[in-house]
């Protein structure tokens, strides 16, 4: 979109060239595995910043800015990934902590609510337990959960209040990556196993719904009377990403042709957001590891290209989307 004018295109389109020139003849000559992406990008060069991989990252950057937005798609979880994991000392809330703690709905529910993420959570990042075996703890969670809010009497109204109230807060920098990828006219789609209503109204009010944005998420079913009366479509939880994206392709195939893609998670279940589109060619993959690092940096190591440890802001995409965009 900011492509408006002859001039700007022919410049943005010199710029990429010449970046992806410069970058393959450093490549040529660079000896040192991490010399590269350090040249590219400075933000590669901060401590918070992991890679197993260098040369596969090293590849995969070139053929962005190569290929430039017009190939290009971003899938991104919401909670933890758009949103802060951390926020002057206290934990910013997800989607379903929203309304877990909302002090609009009945006490017996916040107790249930809080009583079921105690036991769930911990099984959810357990690293004694099978993909599988958490897959089917999930759909007891999401089931479990999203029944309490049924009885609770959520009616859409709330909503608003809600999340103004929640204290939830965006990485830095996400309305920054929001704006990039509008104005250059490349997809973003925020795929999560929270609440589509909750994360679209929390982007509205602390940032903006760009038109190039669309959710696969839990959306929220009302009655005429604006009741909460159940949830629509399939289920999404942490461990079913992957079966979403397969078996409801329709927005993978209408940018079949963006065979590039920047893919944002904070779980390794987030890895499985693009498998709906099988005919990707360069798959960027950046996890935001927030807790339990000693613990699970290795997986994650060995899972994304990229890992972000306790990073709050969005500068490295925001530096390789400003390269390739």
């Amino acid at each position: 979109m900011w492509r408006s004018s002859t001039v700007k295109m022919v410049l943005a389109g010199g710029v990429v060239a010449a970046s992806a020139v410069a970058v393959a003849a450093y490549m040529s000559r660079s000896k040192t595995k991490k010399a590269v992406i350090n040249y590219m990008i400075k933000e590669f060069q901060m401590k918070h910043v992991h890679i197993r991989d260098p040369e596969r990252v090293e590849r995969i950057v070139t053929e962005l800015i190569k290929d430039g937005h017009g190939n290009l798609q971003v899938v991104s979880d919401f909670d933890r990934t758009i949103t802060r994991f951390m926020f002057e000392d206290r934990k910013v809330p997800t989607c379903h902590g929203v309304l877990d703690d909302c002090p609009a709905l009945p006490e017996s529910y916040r107790d249930k609510a809080n009583k079921l993420r105690a036991k769930y959570l911990p099984l959810e990042f357990s690293n004694n337990l099978s993909i599988d075996e958490k897959y089917n703890l999930m759909v007891e969670w999401w089931t479990s959960a999203h029944n309490l809010l049924v009885d609770a009497g959520l009616k859409r109204a709330d909503l608003k209040e809600m999340i103004a109230k929640s204290g939830m807060v965006l990485r830095e920098g996400s309305t920054k990556l929001f704006k990039q990828l509008n104005d250059a006219d490349v997809p973003c789609l925020v795929f999560s196993a929270g609440i589509g209503d909750v994360l679209a109204e929390a982007i509205t009010q602390f940032s903006k719904f760009f038109p190039n944005m669309q959710i696969v998420s839990n959306f929220m079913d009302f009655d005429e009377q604006d009741n909460l009366v159940g949830f629509k479509g399939e289920m999404i939880h942490t461990y079913n990403k992957h079966e979403v994206a397969v078996h409801h392709p329709e927005y993978f195939e209408r940018h079949k042709h963006r065979t590039n893609v920047i893919l944002l998670g904070d779980t390794l279940g987030d890895l499985t957001m693009a498998d709906g589109m099988p005919q990707a060619k360069n798959v960027l993959t950046i996890g935001f590891l927030n807790d339990h690092i000693d613990q699970n940096l290795e997986s994650y190591k060995d899972s994304f290209d990229i890992v972000l440890i306790s990073d709050e802001t969005m500068d490295l995409p925001n530096a390789i989307l400003q390269k390739v965009l």
